[in-house]
């Protein structure tokens, strides 16, 4: 009788650790009139200890905030409360950023990414530095010491999104928006895992420019360029690829699809392109220093309205293993390294 208690704690001991183990997840609400837990998202991200092995939700209520973000902690999902009205925006341009003197690119995007593992979701992303301002602007720039001027295009380098080191990074029913150049500049060319489906994404020269592995279905490009629309690096990885999966492209007359100037690796299946795309294949940027593994542009059940072009005929074949169109997936633009 004695031994009772004793089997009844060992019982019970397990059940304990099992509680502290399985907490329940965190859910932070952010509103804009002070009825959640934090009036913007920032003060939400900075709450969140800084570490975690699982998801930390930050709900975001409709509106319009005005906010550069940061998120350099790991396992954080973003949702907004519906995708076309929960906007998060601000003006950036690169230039401007780096003549104030910041050393590196961290905090030249509306949202500036370190983490892993982070999940964007129904959120409308913008930098309207190229939308908000109507001609080019010189300011004075200090470089090595010294004041030079320096001339602003309202079509440079603004980005709504950039990343670091992240990888593991999903995308989903968002739109990201610029007028200039990089506008979707998920960058870690060592170990970048980069998944979006339902976006839209809108830019100047190479606004959608992933370093490392990407995958994109079911997305719309808009591009205000005639250079190129999308870009890849896969320099640190034979077997890195940009993917795009019944993605949308349209732009303004004469935009060219896209380019490269490191090496890089597209496929492109069953891609709609608008008529006024121009006939320009993708290529090798003139200040290219030149790539080691060849051009690898790849294209299935590609079409164009108003004719194909004939650069986008069926040539997945040609492809390292020769894959058929089933193959393709996330899984396997990941080269099995994460499920998105």
């Amino acid at each position: 009788m004695k031994k009772t208690p004793l089997l009844i704690l060992n019982l019970f001991i397990p059940v304990l650790l099992l509680a502290q183990i399985a907490k329940p997840p965190t859910y932070l609400t952010v509103t804009q009139d002070g009825s959640g837990d934090y009036k913007t998202i920032q003060d939400a991200i900075n709450s969140l200890p800084d570490s975690s092995a699982a998801d930390r939700f930050i709900k975001i209520k409709k509106g319009t905030y005005h906010e550069k973000v940061f998120i350099a902690k790991n396992h954080v999902v973003l949702i907004g409360e519906d995708e076309n009205n929960t906007i998060i925006t601000t003006d950036i341009a690169r230039d401007i950023w780096r003549c104030e003197g910041n050393a590196d690119d961290w905090g030249v995007a509306t949202l500036n990414l370190k983490g892993s593992d982070i999940t964007l979701k129904d959120l409308t992303i913008i930098n309207g530095y190229g939308f908000n301002h109507q001609q080019d602007t010189v300011i004075s720039c200090a470089v090595n010491g010294s004041i030079t001027q320096k001339k602003v295009s309202i079509n440079g380098h603004q980005m709504a999104l950039r990343s670091f080191q992240t990888t593991r990074l999903k995308v989903i029913h968002c739109a990201l928006r610029a007028h200039g150049g990089d506008t979707v500049s998920p960058w870690n060319g060592s170990t970048g895992l980069f998944y979006f489906k339902d976006c839209l994404m809108e830019g100047g020269v190479d606004f959608y420019c992933p370093r490392g592995w990407s995958y994109a279905e079911d997305c719309t490009f808009i591009c205000h360029s005639k250079d190129a629309a999308i870009w890849h690096d896969g320099s640190k990885n034979q077997q890195q690829k940009t993917v795009l999966v019944r993605c949308t492209f349209k732009g303004d007359d004469g935009f060219k699809l896209g380019r490269y100037h490191l090496d890089s690796q597209f496929y492109l299946i069953d891609c709609s392109f608008a008529n006024n795309m121009a006939d320009a294949p993708i290529y090798q940027a003139a200040s290219s220093k030149g790539v080691q593994w060849g051009q690898r542009v790849y294209f299935y059940n590609c079409h164009r309205q108003g004719g194909d072009y004939a650069w986008f005929k069926n040539n997945l074949y040609t492809a390292t293993g020769s894959p058929s169109p089933q193959d393709i997936d996330a899984v396997w633009a990941m080269d099995k390294q994460w499920t998105p």
